[in-house]
């Protein structure tokens, strides 16, 4: 698998928030990914952004246009200096939240991509990395 653009962004704010969503956007549409495909990346990347900018103190959002023989795809990883999550996988059950959400932003995230990766340790921060693929 080739990496054929790559940036990274800061995650600090909501303006940040913003511009990390139109990026991902701006980089799907010229890949051929219909707005549907758009959408749920979109969806999935703001979701997890989110979670870093209130819950992990801020971070950053890692960019990857990836071209894996005939296919292509857009990786973002979500990284964040936080206080971690202590059980991921409480943390993925819908309806689970340590704050004011719905609780549906991990789960909800994952069902949105075609890959879904999570790591974090408590004191460490968390790293969730999402990949959607062109059908």
């Amino acid at each position: 698998m080739n990496t054929v653009r790559d940036e990274i962004m800061p995650l600090q704010s909501e303006s940040d928030l913003i511009t990390v969503r139109q990026a991902v956007r701006i980089w799907m549409v010229p890949e051929g990914f219909n707005i549907l495909e758009q959408t749920k990346m979109v969806t999935a990347v703001s979701e997890l952004a989110r979670n870093a900018i209130t819950y992990g103190g801020g971070g950053e959002a890692r960019l990857q246009l990836l071209a894996d023989a005939a296919r292509r795809g857009i990786r973002v990883t979500i990284i964040d200096h936080g206080v971690g999550i202590e059980d991921i996988t409480k943390a993925m059950v819908d309806g689970y939240s340590t704050g004011s959400g719905l609780g549906l932003g991990l789960g909800g995230s994952k069902r949105l991509v075609d890959e879904f990766n999570i790591w974090s340790e408590p004191g460490q921060g968390t790293r969730v990395e999402i990949t959607r693929w062109k059908q």
